[in-house]
């Protein structure tokens, strides 16, 4: 079986692993410590745009259903 590094479910699959590394460094953050609200306020615009992301290519990914 021949994996394309490329495509775009290979990159869905990164953009997953990467949003829920940044949800687990967002509540270690949180919880450790008082952040500094410029850092947590990034965190999460980083976080909301690969959900966006993500739904994007799953959206691209899904065939249109029949009329």
């Amino acid at each position: 079986m021949e994996t394309n590094l490329h495509s775009p479910q290979r990159r869905l699959i990164e953009l997953r692993i990467e949003h829920s590394d940044l949800d687990a460094l967002i509540d270690r953050v949180h919880a450790d410590a008082p952040a500094d609200e410029l850092v947590m306020r990034r965190l999460k615009k980083r976080r909301l745009a690969l959900r966006d992301e993500m739904a994007r290519l799953q959206a691209a990914l899904q065939p249109d259903e029949p009329a």
